[in-house]
């Protein structure tokens, strides 16, 4: 017996708000979902030989069992073959009292009174057994609330199974390289994604008549999507394909399970790190990182047919023109206006620029930011509007994307999804790595470095483009605390990383112009940062916070143990790359530098000219 005095074995994992009770209302039981959204077998479906119903026949049926169930006392009316089986309210489930729930005095009063009703309408249907009573005809409201609840029904009993067959599904879909990189799917830290798309004209079916003939699979259009730690806001870096860089010694694994490491270059085109000797996508993510500073946690690599399909899973992308568009080599035509674009006309506007700006890769960047913010918006709008419209979009990512080993599932790249959907729309924020014409070469370009190294610490420091997003939590400073006087400060300091001998002169600095006098030359760390950091113990946080202001530190460089340190421990001071001398601050501007091209996902008035 159940809790609930059914008779059901435990292991039948029914639940006992699951039941077909009689609807007192219409005379046919019905079909009540309790939380484990599975429902016991039908009572005509539950046959007791012997057994009648109080008022039937005895020789009646045909077809119809009229027998009551084990667990029936009298009065439990059956059910005729083919009733109805809609939702159940609050008359099913009085009607239910005695005969099934056992729910108390009350209970079996309801019950008996349900019970002495349906005995008596048993008895005035003696002669018609079998035939299906005619029930009073709903309005069209009643008939669609009906409707609507059996779909949501059917959902939630067969939402476990389908749900497997389709990450069965999306699992084989997902292409995925191991780049000797396997970060968690999810961080509470913040994420720096990755997005590559390659020119190969092999690969899946589609590509052959888009590229380069011959192309090995470049890095055509690559942008580095930094999402907040606090998940308020995020940053997209589009990187010119022709800027000049240097590509680090990156390991490749091979077909056999072996591992090849293809030598690095210096000053050459940004997308050769992908395809060029070999090159996979775990070169390009080394290239991003030492080009940046910011370390990638993930990345996702799409061909040509990524925007076809993705761009019809979502019924179209709305675009702008500023001015009628006749590229003969993208083959895309629009008239000066918006327009909605999908398939082979959404690859043609992402991959023109003979028309449009100065005809070079970085208006090309241009477009491509608007057709993302336009997909994004039609992402967060009405494209999750239904399972089946969800599931087409899930299909179309799977089969396009080619992801790293940390989130090579569909469950991770589910978990990852969720965690990054967080971020407003209007607190996405678009951006490309400023550069100038490279004097040497005019076909490529080379950094700008007064403008993107201060871009590139706002995102190594997690601060945000957006000056919406820049008055929430991401780029606040902490909240204030008391600070230590110069006279308590007790560091060491290590060189990780800055100028040689720039923990001594940091340290004669601390002394001569502060006056910490318990600050110590530690000589070289142990490990090379690319950022400052200031470790200290919880009550060293006032000391911490003195020498975070002389040093002008961000926040991130603060990193706060557990436990309380002794009274003569020192605090750790490890000077990063990202130093330069003792008196400047290394924190990251709190607002875009001045010349850096940035706009907002949900900008609708962008047009391409």
């Amino acid at each position: 017996m159940d809790a609930q005095g059914r008779g059901q074995a435990d292991d039948n994992n029914v639940d006992p708000a699951d039941q077909w009770v009689l609807d007192p209302s219409t005379g046919n039981y019905e079909l009540r979902l309790g939380p484990a959204g599975q429902a016991p077998a039908r009572p005509a479906d539950r046959k007791a030989p012997g057994r009648r119903a109080p008022g039937s026949p005895a020789g009646g049926g045909g077809d119809t069992d009229t027998r009551p169930l084990p667990t029936q006392r009298a009065g439990r009316k059956p059910e005729a073959a083919g009733a109805g089986t809609g939702g159940s309210g609050a008359d099913g489930a009085a009607a239910d009292g005695e005969g099934a729930d056992g729910a108390g005095p009350d209970g079996a009063a309801a019950g008996g009174r349900a019970a002495r009703r349906a005995g008596g309408r048993a008895a005035t249907a003696a002669g018609t057994v079998g035939r299906r009573k005619r029930k009073p005809k709903k309005s069209g409201k009643k008939r669609a609330l009906h409707w609507t609840a059996g779909v949501v029904g059917f959902v939630l009993v067969a939402g476990c199974g389908a749900a497997y067959i389709v990450y069965q599904q999306l699992d084989g879909n997902i292409s995925k390289v191991d780049v000797g990189e396997e970060n968690a799917a999810v961080t509470d830290g913040p994420v720096n994604l990755l997005i590559i798309g390659t020119d190969a004209r092999d690969g899946k079916k589609g590509n052959e008549g888009y590229g380069d003939d011959g192309s090995v699979g470049h890095a055509d259009t690559t942008i580095l999507m930094h999402v907040s730690k606090d998940r308020s806001n995020a940053t997209a870096l589009s990187i010119p394909r022709d800027l000049v860089t240097d590509i680090p010694d990156c390991p490749t694994k091979q077909k056999d399970g072996s591992t090849k490491t293809v030598p690095g270059e210096h000053k050459v085109r940004f997308n050769t790190s992908l395809g060029q000797e070999g090159r996979d996508p775990g070169c390009t993510w080394r290239t991003v990182e030492k080009l940046t500073g910011v370390k990638v946690s993930h990345f996702m690599m799409a061909d040509f047919n990524a925007v076809k399909e993705l761009s019809n899973a979502v019924d179209g992308v709305e675009v702008c023109a500023g001015k009628d568009i006749d590229d003969p080599k993208s083959h895309l035509k629009l008239s000066a206006g918006r327009h909605v674009v999908k398939g082979e006309q959404a690859l043609a506007f992402v991959r023109t620029r003979h028309s449009v700006g100065t005809g070079s890769d970085l208006s090309r960047i241009k477009l491509q930011q608007q057709f993302i913010g336009s997909l994004i918006r039609k992402l967060k709008s009405s494209a999750f509007g239904s399972p089946g419209k969800l599931l087409d979009i899930a299909q179309a990512a799977t089969k396009a994307l080619t992801v790293d080993t940390g989130i090579g599932s569909a469950s991770k790249l589910l978990d990852f999804g969720n965690d990054l959907k967080k971020v407003d729309l209007n607190k996405i924020t678009f951006a490309t790595v400023p550069v100038l014409d490279n004097p040497r070469d005019k076909a490529t370009v080379i950094l700008d470095k007064a403008k993107a190294e201060p871009l590139f610490q706002m995102v190594q420091q997690d601060h945000t483009l957006s000056k919406d997003a820049a008055k929430g939590k991401s780029g606040a400073k902490p909240a204030p605390v008391k600070k230590a006087p110069p006279q308590l400060v007790r560091v060491d300091v290590t060189n990780g990383g800055g100028p040689f001998g720039s923990a001594q002169e940091t340290v004669d600095w601390l002394q001569n112009t502060k006056a910490a006098k318990l600050s110590t030359n530690a000589g070289n760390a142990s490990e090379k940062l690319a950022a400052t950091r200031l470790e200290y113990a919880p009550n060293q946080a006032d000391q911490a916070a003195t020498l975070a202001d002389w040093m002008g530190l961000p926040k991130s460089a603060l990193k706060q143990s557990a436990q309380n340190a002794g009274p003569r421990v020192p605090m750790k001071l490890t000077l990063g790359k990202d130093f330069t001398a003792p008196g400047t601050p290394i924190e990251a501007p709190t607002e875009t530098p001045a010349g850096v091209q940035h706009v907002n996902a949900d900008d609708k008035d962008i047009c391409a000219k």
